[in-house]
């Protein structure tokens, strides 16, 4: 499925749930989740797991903050992401190499669009 199916589905999925229009079969049963309050101006939380999911990623409000860059402190925009994850089913190393691979796309798209 190409990124562009996907964001055309999410869209979907996201004007019907919206609406009050989604069959129940299409919201149970999911094993990982993308919660995103920081349209609501999270800046940071812990997103809870509830069953039968094995992860959840938690996207928090980017905000412009004080950051080192190469000894010098510069204002970036910074996102906090958070993981949350079932550790009987997924070890840390897997879980932290896939956060790091999220930072990575969402801090270069191109290499998302590119597959890179």
């Amino acid at each position: 499925m190409s990124f562009a199916e996907i964001e055309k589905t999410v869209g979907d999925l996201g004007r019907r749930a919206r609406d009050g229009k989604l069959k129940i079969e299409e919201i149970t049963g999911g094993t990982f989740t993308i919660t995103n309050g920081g349209v609501y101006g999270s800046l940071m939380s812990m997103p809870i797991l509830n069953p039968p999911q094995s992860g959840i990623l938690g996207m928090h409000k980017i905000q412009e903050r004080p950051v080192a860059v190469n000894g010098k402190v510069e204002i970036r925009p910074m996102m906090y992401l958070a993981l949350s994850y079932d550790h009987r089913i997924i070890d840390g190393r897997e879980a932290v190499t896939f956060l790091v691979r999220v930072k990575e796309n969402l801090e270069d798209p191109e290499r998302l669009m590119l597959e890179v």
